[in-house]
């Protein structure tokens, strides 16, 4: 019998009639003669509220607090799903990440996947039933609660996918698949019907919040297709797969990222540059787009940080500018824009005419960084929004 994987995010669960309705859902496939294993979020603003709670407490929560808290959420949505599927007479068992056999890394709250042992799955799924997994959430190999950062739901659905040998993994939410850009600045994004795990990563990576992009990797890994889709509206739906080379080029989509820091520090010493990403590393800070130069007098290096899973910013620029004074450099209000497609980058034409759009506009730049699939421009937070239509009325539209 084939296995489905099944994930809901916040907004599909976020209160107990949708619940309802998703074991319907749930139910129906069940009934066409398929295994199914379902990965939930937790309902609507659950994670937020959870958040807000904790800083009530304490300005400085410490990660593995946050992330025992923060895996309730996913708790209360699977349980209430089980009682759900009760209802219809579909026998359903409810596990959390750690009974599943999501293994991760020591990391706290943005964990990385680095096993998985679906055993008890398997077994719950040779009786019968639907098995109903919390999202966003592990065990690290010291046997600690971990949660995989924001969208990790994803990586949990398409990983346990991968551990199933699943015929393919369904990513539901409220909106029905992958766009050109984000529909609430765009209203005539283009829906994207498929898109290759290439050029879907680049897209996680530099903001979009359709797909975790920890899960497509292990999508592509294990060659699985995902198919995001709408959860009560029926119809287009994005399958993300392997695209043969070549067969999609030029611009692809337009996305952004907003709270974006940059960091820049110079000194003389190597060993010191290297102390600083340890003292990152350390406190479980990410960092992308670093450089490493040689100047006058000197070294320097430069990278950004997403502020979005740092929950006690302040602390962490204190300490960094107490142990490395002067020679560090900390801006806030940036945002990236970035161009994703296949072969942007085989010439110079597309990032030539893009800063021609942006000098145009008297837009000022503060970084240029590129990889085979993706053009990202590092600008002022205000800049963000406007800068987005630009490139999509330039890149997408006309072409269109």
């Amino acid at each position: 019998m084939s296995i489905i994987v099944q994930k809901y995010g916040g907004s599909s669960v976020a209160d107990p009639e949708k619940i309802k309705k998703i074991a319907q859902l749930i139910s129906n496939v069940k009934k066409e003669g398929h295994d199914v294993a379902v990965v939930v979020s937790a309902m609507g603003k659950t994670t937020d509220s959870l958040i807000e709670l904790a800083k009530q407490v304490s300005s400085e929560p410490p990660k593995r607090e946050m992330d025992m808290l923060l895996s309730t959420g996913e708790r209360i949505t699977m349980s209430l799903l089980c009682m759900a599927l009760n209802n219809l007479g579909i026998d359903s068992v409810s596990l959390t990440g750690s009974q599943a056999g999501i293994i991760t890394n020591d990391r706290h709250n943005d964990a990385r996947v680095i096993e998985i042992r679906p055993f008890r799955v398997l077994d719950e799924l040779e009786k019968g039933k639907v098995v109903v997994v919390g999202g966003f959430q592990g065990v690290s190999y010291r046997r600690d609660i971990t949660t995989l950062g924001r969208g990790g739901s994803d990586t949990t659905a398409v990983a346990l996918a991968a551990g199933l040998n699943a015929e393919r993994c369904e990513i539901y939410s409220d909106v029905d698949g992958v766009y050109s850009a984000d529909p609430s600045i765009i209203k005539d994004a283009k829906h994207l019907p498929e898109i290759s795990y290439e050029q879907m990563q680049e897209m996680s990576e530099a903001g979009a919040k359709v797909l975790n992009a920890q899960a497509v990797q292990f999508a592509k890994e294990a060659q699985i297709a995902i198919y995001a889709r709408s959860t009560f509206q029926q119809g287009r739906e994005t399958i993300v797969r392997k695209f043969p080379s070549g067969l999609s080029k030029g611009v692809k989509a337009v996305v952004y990222e907003n709270d974006i820091s940059k960091i820049e520090y110079f000194n003389n010493d190597d060993e010191k540059s290297i102390s600083l990403l340890r003292f990152l590393e350390q406190r479980q800070i990410p960092i992308k787009e670093f450089n490493y130069s040689k100047v006058e007098n000197g070294n320097k290096i430069s990278f950004l940080v997403s502020e979005k899973n740092i929950y006690n910013v302040e602390k962490i620029e204190s300490e960094l500018t107490a142990e490395f004074g002067n020679c560090l450099k900390i801006e806030h209000g940036f945002g990236t824009v970035s161009l994703i497609g296949d072969g942007i980058n085989k010439d110079n034409t597309i990032l030539l005419e893009t800063l021609s759009i942006l000098q145009k506009e008297k837009v000022k730049i503060h970084g240029v960084a590129t990889t085979s699939f993706r053009i990202s421009f590092l600008l002022e937070k205000a800049l963000v929004k406007n800068t987005v239509l630009l490139y999509h009325n330039r890149w997408i539209e006309e072409k269109v």
